[in-house]
């Protein structure tokens, strides 16, 4: 089990431009999720930032509201919260390691995403790793998206697409070539 044991953690970033995050969260376990959103709403604030707090029916939701926030809205980066409790079937498995896989996958593609999704044996421990003014892993979740803003912002440049988004004029459909029809 892991411990309330001290552990290095980056000074809280710096802008000059306040941060707008997106915290997505799946609240099936709706006082961990609270405790989450809490850790994470006092980090993002505390850093000079806003945010908008979504729900999504659950963790693998989480990856495709936060695909969808990038391509369709304004945001700085994105913080993912819930939890998932290990119960008698492999479905535990399936979840942990898609929404990680689809998280790191956005992060991949330049997104700042800070994870705090929890994945845990038991109630106990999600308790434990959630409370805002315990091991709070929503506020460290928070302070991951808002070190890879810092980052961004520091090498600057313009954003791209999420996914496989051709660019505007690249748009085609099938059997044309959009923008050079002659008919």
């Amino acid at each position: 089990m892991a411990s309330n044991e001290e552990h290095y953690t980056l000074p809280r970033p710096s802008f000059d431009k306040p941060v707008k995050i997106l915290i997505v969260v799946a609240p099936y376990y709706k006082q961990i999720a609270e405790q989450l959103v809490k850790g994470a709403t006092e980090e993002i604030e505390a850093a000079g930032g806003f945010h908008e707090v979504i729900e999504v029916p659950g963790a693998l939701e989480v990856p495709s509201a936060i695909g969808i926030a990038e391509r369709l809205s304004n945001f700085d980066g994105y913080v993912a919260l819930g939890c998932v409790i290990r119960g008698e079937t492999t479905h535990y498995d399936t979840v942990c390691n898609d929404s990680s896989r689809g998280l790191t996958l956005l992060g991949l593609q330049g997104l700042c995403i800070g994870n705090g999704i929890l994945t845990v044996e038991n109630y106990e421990q999600a308790r434990v790793r959630a409370e805002a003014d315990g091991q709070n892993k929503g506020g460290g979740a928070a302070a991951a998206a808002l070190h890879l803003v810092a980052l961004a912002r520091r090498w600057g440049g313009a954003r791209k697409g999420v996914g496989f988004v051709p660019a505007r004029d690249e748009y085609q459909l099938a059997g044309s070539s959009r923008g050079n029809d002659t008919a």
